[in-house]
C-alpha cells in the first residue's frame, strides 16, 4: 500500500521558515526547498516517503491563494467568502496533493493521512474543520476515516475522561464524527476509562485505541498493532483484507508484500533491541536553541537511528552553546567571594544590587564549569545549524577542544563554519577569521554571504532544498565517503538550508594548512564538505543531512559519528560495504526495486 500525507498549520504564515526555532521547533526541508512543519519530517522518516511542499497547507498559502484567484477574476464578480471559496479552496488541495506519488514508483497513493494542527475550538481552526467536515461527504461512505486524538490524565491516580468526553461533544457539534478516538495517557488505558469514553462518546470499546508512553516512539507502532488499529482499518475503509502474516487470497504484489513483511520484521527487531543496548554512546548537542528539544528534532532523531545501528543506546546531553563561554570577570569564584552573599555590613547595605550581581557571576561560572564537564566527557561533540552570533564563541571553543583532544566531531551547516573558522584562526594564524554573519565589517571573512542571496526578504529565499555534491579527486580516502559508497560513488544528494559559505578566497590557505575540502558542489565553487585527515572522525558538512535519515537507513555522516564515538567505526564501514555488495548483486539480477539508491523500504 502507498500512503501519502498532508499537514495542516491553521497559523497565517504561508510555511514555516521564518519562525523561530524557539516557537515552534525545527525546519524541516523538503527535497522541492519547501520549508515545513516538522510533523513533515516524521512522516518522511516513519513511511519512508518523499513529500513536498505542498503538503503543508497553512492558512497564509490557502487565503494566498484564494485572494490570486480573486485578483486574477476566477470568481467571475461573486462575493469572495470563507463558506464556500476558502472552504473549497481546503478541499480541492488536499484532493489534488493527496493523489500526488510520494515514492519513486510514481503510483498514486491508496491512502492519505491528514493531520489538523492546533485545538478544537481555536478560531484559526473553523474554516479547516468545516472543509473536512465537507470533505467526508465528497469521499464518500468507507473513503474517509476521522481519528480524534485527546488527552486523558491521571489525577491522584485515576484516569480523567470528562475532557475527552468534551472534547468529543464539541467536534461532534461542529460536524465531525469520530470513527477512532485515540486517547494519549503516561499509562495503560485502564477497562473503565475505556468503557467510559466508548459509552458517552458513542462507539464501539475497540473504536477506542490507548496510546501509553512507551520506552521508544519507535514501538508505538506495535502497540496499535496489538490493539487491532490494523483491523479497523481494513474495515471501516474497506482496505485490501490481505492479513499481514499470510499472502493468500489478496491481490497485493508479492515483491511488495515481502519487503513490507521485511521491513516490520526489521523494525521490530531494532526497537525492541533499544533496550537490550546497555552500552551507552554519549553525545553532547552544543547548540544556541537548546530550551526547546524540538528545535533539533531531525538532528535527534537521525543520532537515534544512528545509535541503533550500532548497537548502542544513545545518551544525548544538551549544551547551550553560550555557557562555554568564559563568564566575566573571568576569575573563577573563591569561598571568600561566595561568602558576599551572606554578609551583612554597611558596604553591602549601601550597595543593593551587591548580593544579585554576586549570585549572577556564581551562577554564571556554576554553569560554565557544568557546560565544560559535559564537554570534556562526552564521547562526540556536535555543533548543528543555527542562526546568528550568539553562543559562537563557546562553539569555536568547543570544536577546537574536540580538534586539539581528538574527540569525534560533527559540524552541520553553522557547525561546519565554526570548525572552519576556529582551524583558520588556531592552525593557519588568522587571528581575525570570522563569519560575515557574525561581523560584517571583519578584515578576515572565512564565512561570507553567499551573493545570489535575497538580502531583504527573509522567507524562502536561502539555499534550499536537494542539491548535488560531488566528491573531489584524491578524496577516496575519506571516512565519510566511504560510508556513501566509496570510490564508486562520485556524488550525493542532501537538503540544504543556508544563506552563508566558505569563501572561496581562504580555501588554498586552509587546505595547505591541513583542511581538506572533499566535497564541493556541482560547480566546484562551493564548499560542502571538509575533514581532517589524522582523526577518528573530524567532519563538517554544510548541508542537512538530518533531513533524509530514515529508521532503516541512517544518514551517513551522523552514521560515521555516532559509530566513531562507540568505537564500532571500522565494523561499520566494513557491514556497509557488505550491504552495498548485496545490493549490486540485486540490480545485477534485474531487480530494480530501489529508492534513492537504498532498498525501497531502507533494507539495503
Amino acid at each position: 500500500m502507498h500512503v501519502s500525507a498532508i499537514k495542516i498549520d491553521p497559523y497565517l504564515n504561508v510555511d514555516a521558515g521564518t519562525m523561530k526555532p524557539q516557537e515552534h521547533g525545527e525546519v524541516f526541508v523538503l527535497n522541492d526547498g519547501g520549508e515545513a512543519d516538522l510533523d513533515l519530517g516524521n512522516y518522511e522518516r516513519y513511511l519512508n516517503i518523499t513529500l513536498t511542499r505542498e503538503n503543508n497547507i497553512t492558512t497564509g498559502k490557502i487565503y494566498q491563494h484564494v485572494i490570486q484567484k480573486e485578483r486574477r477574476g476566477d470568481y467571475l464578480g461573486h462575493t469572495v467568502q470563507v463558506v464556500p471559496h476558502i472552504t473549497d479552496a481546503i478541499q480541492d488541495w488536499i484532493e489534488r496533493v493527496a493523489r500526488i506519488p510520494v515514492d519513486d514508483t510514481n503510483e498514486t497513493p491508496d491512502v492519505c493521512i491528514i493531520e489538523l494542527g492546533g485545538t478544537i475550538g481555536d478560531i484559526e481552526s473553523m474554516p479547516f474543520v468545516e472543509g473536512l467536515v465537507q470533505l467526508r461527504r465528497r469521499a464518500g461512505r468507507n473513503n474517509f476515516l476521522q481519528i480524534h486524538v485527546s488527552y486523558i490524565p491521571v489525577i491522584g491516580g485515576e484516569q480523567k475522561t470528562k475532557p475527552t468526553q468534551q472534547a468529543i461533544k464539541s467536534v461532534r457539534s461542529m460536524g465531525l464524527i469520530p470513527d477512532l478516538i485515540a486517547c494519549r495517557c503516561e499509562i495503560p488505558l485502564s477497562e473503565s476509562a475505556i468503557d467510559k469514553v466508548a459509552r458517552f462518546c458513542q462507539v464501539d470499546n475497540r473504536q477506542v485505541i490507548g496510546v501509553r508512553d512507551m520506552p521508544s516512539t519507535y514501538q508505538v507502532p506495535m502497540l496499535l498493532e496489538q490493539q487491532g488499529l490494523i483491523d479497523l482499518l481494513r474495515d471501516i475503509l474497506h482496505l485490501d483484507p490481505a492479513p499481514l502474516d499470510a499472502p493468500s487470497n489478496t491481490t497485493t504484489p508479492t515483491s511488495l508484500y515481502q519487503r513490507g513483511q521485511a521491513t516490520w520484521r526489521r523494525w521490530k527487531e531494532l526497537s525492541i533491541g533499544v533496550e537490550r543496548h546497555f552500552e551507552p554512546v554519549n553525545i553532547v548537542l552544543v547548540g544556541k536553541y537548546t530550551e526547546l528539544h524540538d528545535s533539533y528534532l531531525s538532528v535527534v532523531k537521525s543520532l537515534e537511528h544512528a545509535a541503533m545501528r550500532c548497537h548502542r543506546k544513545l545518551e544525548l546531553t544538551w549544551v547551550d552553546a553560550s555557557h562555554l563561554e568564559r563568564p566575566t570577570p573571568t576569575s573563577t569564584p573563591s569561598p571568600s567571594s561566595s561568602s558576599i552573599i551572606n554578609r551583612s555590613s554597611s558596604s553591602s547595605s549601601n550597595k543593593p544590587h551587591a548580593h544579585s550581581n554576586s549570585a549572577t557571576n556564581i551562577t554564571s561560572h556554576s554553569r560554565y564549569h557544568k557546560a565544560w564537564h559535559a564537554v570534556i566527557n562526552a564521547q562526540g561533540i556536535l555543533i548543528p545549524g543555527g542562526f546568528g552570533i550568539r553562543g559562537t564563541e563557546g562553539m569555536l571553543a568547543a570544536a577546537q577542544w574536540a580538534r586539539e583532544n581528538h574527540k569525534p566531531y560533527l559540524g552541520i551547516c553553522l557547525g561546519m563554519q565554526i570548525a572552519v573558522i576556529e582551524y583558520a584562526r588556531n592552525v593557519c594564524g588568522i587571528d581575525g577569521a570570522t563569519s560575515a554573519e557574525f561581523d560584517g565589517q571583519a578584515k578576515d571573512p572565512v564565512v561570507v554571504f553567499m551573493p545570489e542571496i535575497d538580502k531583504l526578504n527573509m522567507g524562502g529565499t536561502m539555499r534550499l532544498g536537494l542539491r548535488p555534491t560531488l566528491w573531489q579527486p584524491d578524496s577516496e580516502w575519506s571516512k565519510l565517503r566511504k560510508l556513501y559508497g566509496g570510490a564508486k560513488k562520485t556524488e550525493i544528494l542532501e537538503r540544504h538550508r543556508h544563506r552563508y559559505e566558505i569563501n572561496p578566497e581562504y580555501v588554498e590557505r586552509l587546505q595547505d594548512a591541513g583542511m581538506h575540502f572533499v566535497g564541493k558542489d556541482d560547480k566546484g565553487e562551493r564548499m560542502e564538505i571538509v575533514e581532517l585527515k589524522d582523526r577518528e572522525w573530524f567532519v563538517g558538512v554544510q548541508f542537512h543531512p538530518e533531513y533524509l535519515s530514515r529508521v532503516l537507513q541512517p544518514s551517513k555522516p551522523y552514521l560515521g559519528f555516532v559509530a566513531a564515538s562507540a568505537g564500532v567505526l571500522d565494523q561499520v564501514t566494513r557491514d556497509l560495504e557488505l550491504e552495498a555488495a548485496g545490493k549490486e548483486k540485486l540490480l545485477a539480477n534485474g531487480n530494480e526495486e530501489l529508492v534513492n539508491g537504498v532498498g525501497k523500504l531502507g533494507l539495503f
